[in-house]
């Protein structure tokens, strides 16, 4: 009787599915897993060079039945390639577990061991350069398993006669950031300067705009010591914490900021109504959740207990943000439009309204860059170059900065009054062919 039917390989080949958007940073991990009877158990992910390893340990070992054939029952690498053939032959019925295929690369099976094991340590070299996952196979009936899992994966680097437990195409990771933190730190010394130049014309929204900059530039520091920690040690060593804290604070003041603008707080009015109160109202908590979620996804790994559910949390919590954000914008430029037809100054309102009317653009598409094409990014590069992604997200979001701080910076001249009678009656008249176009 085949233990490996057609439903959990659906399942379990869905799971699969999920490792390629999957950044792992590949910490030293331990799991418990207690009266498990699931058929495979995914554990992590790692982009192994050449001269890779893997250190196993597995402890307090104990089974639900007295005498299973541990013949079934073992831990094995296999990269997703392997994995289509894997499942082709599961399907044909030409073998009846993953331990049984030779496109695996077996790291122990507990039929090694004479008797019942009750703990084993196992070091196993993979020269083979690829993305491998690791996974424990139990294809005993009903049979439930509870151990603890301690694994460690890592790379020798020749070139640096150290270990990086960085998954290959990830070790560069810890200088990117580093050097995005250091184009940050000259944007916000460079916006301080700005402010002190125009500071007859500086608004409390620039301020804030300063604070966004610095927690970003904070963020971008503790990620790149937590990444280089990890790197070289194998644990993030408390930078991880720091990380989380300015990462939710950098999250909260972003989507807060674009609110802001898009509202027109201190550019076109001192106040907020109350729709636009409850949209921050709506924002902070969400950010809140989404940071909540991100923890539990990086401390547990891309499939520790619950993953796949805080995933789903995350996706949402981020979708709702980016449409809520979006909300006061579209506000704002119906506001402009109808006051561009009742107070008689078309050409300031009609300069305001093409600028949100940008600004709402860039938002859609800064949005979607980073959610989408990111992620699509993600999945289709080679995992030697998994660093693509982040480069591409942090220049979207340095281009997106950039965008914010030149459309609205301080100025002497302010261009929403400095309109004169025939730049007036021009604007007045595009106003009238655009309302004329839309009907």
């Amino acid at each position: 009787m085949a233990c490996f039917s057609h439903s959990s390989f659906s399942v379990i080949h869905f799971l699969l599915l999920l490792l390629l958007p999957t950044i792992t940073l590949a910490e030293i991990r331990s799991t418990e897993l207690r009266s498990d009877s699931r058929s495979t158990i995914p554990f992590d992910e790692f982009g192994f060079t050449h001269s890779g390893r893997l250190n196993l340990t597995v402890t307090e070992i104990s089974f639900s039945k007295p005498q299973p054939d541990l013949s079934r029952l073992g831990f094995y690498l296999c990269t997703l390639d392997s994995w289509a053939q894997l499942a082709e032959q599961l399907q044909d019925g030409d073998i009846q577990c993953p331990l049984q295929s030779q496109h695996i690369k077996p790291v122990f099976k507990f039929d090694q061991n004479p008797s019942i094991p009750k703990n084993f340590d196992v070091s196993v070299k993979v020269s083979d350069a690829n993305l491998f996952t690791l996974l424990f196979s139990n294809c005993v009936p009903d049979l439930e398993v509870s151990m603890n899992v301690h694994y460690v994966m890592y790379n020798f680097n020749p070139k640096t006669g150290l270990l990086d437990y960085l998954s290959a195409g990830k070790t560069s990771l810890p200088i990117i950031y580093f050097l995005f933190f250091l184009v940050y730190l000259a944007l916000g010394a460079f916006w301080a300067y700005t402010l002190y130049r125009n500071r007859l014309t500086v608004y409390k929204i620039h301020f804030f705009m300063l604070s966004v900059v610095v927690l970003k530039a904070l963020n971008l520091l503790c990620e790149a010591e937590d990444k280089s920690y990890i790197n070289r040690t194998g644990s993030a060593h408390g930078w991880d914490v720091l990380f989380y804290v300015f990462s939710f604070l950098k999250g909260i003041t972003l989507f807060t900021l674009i609110v802001l603008i898009g509202t027109g707080w201190s550019f076109l009015k001192p106040y907020l109504q109350d729709k636009e109160k409850k949209v921050l109202m709506i924002v902070i908590p969400l950010q809140v959740v989404s940071n909540v979620a991100q923890v539990a996804i990086d401390e547990t790994g891309p499939f520790g207990h619950d993953s796949n559910t805080w995933k789903k949390v995350f996706l949402l919590v981020d979708i709702l943000c980016c449409c809520a954000v979006l909300f006061p914008i579209i506000w704002s430029i119906k506001n402009l439009r109808e006051a561009a037809k009742m107070d008689g100054k078309a050409a300031v309102n009609l300069m305001k309204l093409t600028l949100f009317r940008q600004y709402y653009i860039i938002v859609i598409s800064y949005i979607y860059f980073t959610r989408v094409v990111v992620h699509g990014l993600e999945i289709i590069t080679s995992y030697k170059f998994q660093w693509t992604g982040p480069v591409a997200a942090e220049l979207a979001t340095l281009a997106f900065y950039v965008f914010t701080g030149y459309n609205f910076r301080p100025k002497v001249h302010n261009p929403y009054f400095a309109i004169d009678d025939e730049e007036e009656e021009a604007a007045a008249e595009a106003l009238k062919l655009e309302d004329e176009f839309e009907l």
